[in-house]
């Protein structure tokens, strides 16, 4: 997620992300880490969904054996 993103998501201007992270060092980690954490619950998400796909899958070739 690019700065603009980020600051567009947070309704800000980027200037003020660029300020949280020269001049506030620690806010800005918190955000970055914030939409981190977002990015990998969404990503466990969309894997957890795969595997549910690819089990279903293999069930139904058992079932049909």
């Amino acid at each position: 997620m690019t700065q603009r993103d980020m600051a567009g998501f947070l309704d800000i201007d980027v200037k003020t992300i660029r300020n949280w992270r020269k001049n506030k060092p620690h806010l800005y980690e918190i955000i970055i880490k914030g939409f981190a954490f977002d990015e990998i619950v969404e990503s466990s998400k969309e894997s957890y969904e795969k595997a549910l796909s690819i089990k279903e899958k293999f069930e139904l070739k058992d079932k049909l054996k």
